[in-house]
């Protein structure tokens, strides 16, 4: 292993040891560094394309233990900038791995950092907020200046929009089920028998797979488009509803997006996950804000405010609606209970919410996702002309 360091924007260095593909100081990978509570899961953690253009520092201490497979990805590429963990497992030991967490980066040509103090990185985070972050190995004098230099000419990822470089190039219909541990894969539905169920259009903002998995599961007949797909080409469609997908970057750069969802938005019902909960605040009239660090695990209680239930949920986010934006504050649905940020949005008589976590979560928990179950009734109740919320 060649010595290395990730260097934040404010000068803040911690030095360790290079894995997967290494880059020099020159060629650094740069991004902003976050970080994830999450205790398993790491290989759909650096395949969410909600992660693009960030740097994921992993909190759970020994991370590549179960090696990686072909299987649990939640996109056809690496999305991360950059990993760091405390300690890179050496041994690899489950039924379904294909190599290890180290050849998987370097295959796809991302850079590890292991052997750092990670809970002192995130403390350090957590106090100062997430910034940019520079990461190479260190082969020469002035090496960690220049990573300085280049993450500070970073900049915030306020402003940025990463769904044009995420988001698919052409629609395509999805058949794969969730997995069945019986047959140990991904069933698929046969495409004669797609017809007969309710059409959902999902508009691909860095769409995961198990939320396409979970839309055909529930009973959908699923067609996923692209970002910049307009409101009327979708409506060609003949939609029973519309999904709007996570994805990364800053939300409030999506104004001719949400401009299309705006003429969505009471004609089928629509449903947000995480981006598009933030897309859907602004239809609203509501306006997003930058989070000091962001909201990234898999152990966030989440309330309820209709029925008084509490779900651990798992989030990933770096943005949130700003309540006090609303025009409406009935439109508020659930709050996250760690810091009261706004969780979910309602409109039964605009036939649409969302929520800002994950209840498609793989490797879990699995409290929300009865919310696919909602959707399909919603849609169903829609066509029966009798909408529902229950």
């Amino acid at each position: 292993m060649k010595k290395a360091a990730i260097v934040l924007a404010d000068g803040k260095s911690f030095i360790g040891n290079a894995f997967g593909a290494t880059v020099d100081a020159e060629n650094a990978s740069i991004g902003e560094v976050v970080f994830n509570t999450s205790m398993s899961g790491y290989q759909e953690i650096v395949t969410d394309p909600s992660y693009a253009g960030q740097i994921m520092c992993f909190c759970y201490p020994h991370i590549g233990n179960v090696g990686c497979n072909d299987l649990d990805v939640e996109s056809s590429a690496v999305h991360v900038e950059g990993v760091i963990v405390r300690d890179l497992s050496k041994r690899v030991s489950n039924f379904r791995s294909k190599e290890s967490f180290e050849n998987y980066l370097k295959r796809n040509n991302i850079m590890g950092l292991c052997d750092i103090d990670t809970r002192s990185l995130v403390r350090y985070i957590r106090d100062n907020g997430a910034q940019p972050g520079a990461m190479a190995v260190l082969e020469k004098e002035g090496d960690i200046s220049l990573l300085q230099k280049k993450a500070a000419e970073y900049g915030s990822m306020e402003g940025k929009d990463f769904v044009r470089e995420v988001s698919c190039e052409e629609a395509y219909s999805w058949n794969e089920l969730p997995w069945d541990p019986v047959s140990n894969s991904y069933p698929e539905i046969a495409h004669g028998k797609m017809w007969s169920r309710p059409h959902v259009v999902a508009m691909d903002f860095g769409i995961k797979r198990n939320i396409l998995r979970l839309l055909t599961g529930i009973g959908f007949r699923v067609t996923v488009v692209p970002a910049s797909t307009s409101a009327e080409e979708i409506m060609e469609l003949k939609p029973d509803g519309v999904f709007l997908s996570n994805g990364p970057g800053d939300p409030a750069t999506l104004q001719d997006i949400v401009a299309e969802v705006k003429k969505l938005v009471g004609r089928v019902p629509v449903f947000g996950i995480c981006l598009g909960h933030q897309i859907l605040a602004q239809v609203f009239g509501g306006k997003t804000y930058k989070l000091k660090f962001g909201h990234r695990g898999a152990n966030h209680p989440v309330k309820d405010l209709a029925t008084g239930k509490v779900e651990i949920s798992t989030q990933n986010h770096g943005f949130a609606v700003d309540p006090e934006s609303l025009p409406e504050r009935k439109y508020v649905s659930h709050l996250n209970l760690n810091d009261q940020t706004v969780a979910g949005l309602h409109s039964e008589e605009k036939q649409c919410f969302s929520v800002q976590y994950h209840p498609e979560a793989s490797a879990g928990p699995h409290d929300s996702q009865y919310l696919f179950k909602r959707f399909y009734e919603f849609v169903v109740g829609y066509q029966q002309g009798s909408v529902s919320s229950s």
